[in-house]
């Protein structure tokens, strides 16, 4: 199982977080687009308006949240593979335990650069759904103070 966790583990951890950041970009990017084209007098109930703006948004969250702790998980089992192979070779040299160490390091850093990206596009985001909902209030007080003087 060591063996396993040795010859794959930067493959494991950095394939999950290289898929983290491509769906990063790709909500990213379909989101933005999708609110610059966004016509929201095709809406007439606010939460419809609402769920439309939101979709996707989770998945950033969920991302950007949970990044840290996959390069955390991959930090842990490379201390752990460090451990075992201290325990195994008898021998303590601290060049090996602290080139072990590093390289399970950077397992933690590769999920910070994945997640502060990704809440940082969520709150963009965010900020961006607020602004189009206030547009739409906006219009929708708007049209009802019209209807209301034509009918004085």
């Amino acid at each position: 199982m060591i063996d396993f966790l040795k010859a794959n583990l930067d493959y494991g951890v950095f394939g999950v977080l290289g898929l983290m950041s491509v769906i990063v970009l790709w909500f990213a990017i379909e989101r933005w687009l999708y609110y610059v084209r966004v016509n929201t007098k095709d809406f007439e109930i606010e939460e419809e308006l609402h769920i439309a703006l939101t979709r996707g948004l989770t998945t950033l969250s969920s991302i950007g949240v949970n990044a840290p702790y996959i390069g955390l998980l991959g930090t842990v089992l490379g201390i752990l593979i460090t451990f075992n192979d201290l325990g195994n070779g008898g021998e303590i040299d601290t060049n090996n335990i602290m080139l072990g160490l590093s390289l399970a390091l950077k397992a933690t850093a590769g999920g910070l650069v994945v997640a502060i990206p990704a809440i940082m596009i969520y709150n963009a985001l965010l900020r961006k759904v607020d602004v189009i909902s206030a547009r739409w209030k906006k219009e929708q007080h708007i049209a009802t103070h019209a209807l209301s003087i034509n009918k004085i």
